[in-house]
């Protein structure tokens, strides 16, 4: 699961700071300090599902932004499968929404 988590966030986070005229943004890169693996295993092993909807919340936030936001098809798919994730109650919860949303993320990057 936080390999999952890992990739929404660089996802996002390429969506909302990466152009075209600069270098692609990598997991080893400073903006992806507060969303690597490790800070997810953390929060995973803790069984902090608020503390991972934040994080992801955050960086869908970005993501959002960069796509238009909800008035916007890909702003309003983005929002729907980020509600789905946000609903979640436990670790079991995130599962499915998890890979539905970075699906998505992957194919709008």
């Amino acid at each position: 699961m936080e390999s999952q988590l890992e990739t929404v966030a660089l996802f996002s986070l390429k969506l909302a700071y990466e152009s075209e005229d600069q270098s692609p943004i990598l997991r080893d890169d400073l903006v992806m300090g507060d969303y690597q693996r490790d800070v997810f295993e953390l929060l995973v092993k803790r069984g902090d599902v608020a503390g991972i909807q934040v994080k992801v919340g955050e960086c869908v936030g970005l993501a959002m932004a960069a796509v238009g936001g909800v008035e916007k098809p890909l702003g309003r798919e983005l929002q729907r499968l980020a509600t789905e994730f946000a609903d979640g109650k436990t670790m079991e919860h995130l599962g499915a929404p998890l890979v539905a949303l970075k699906a998505y993320l992957k194919d709008i990057v």
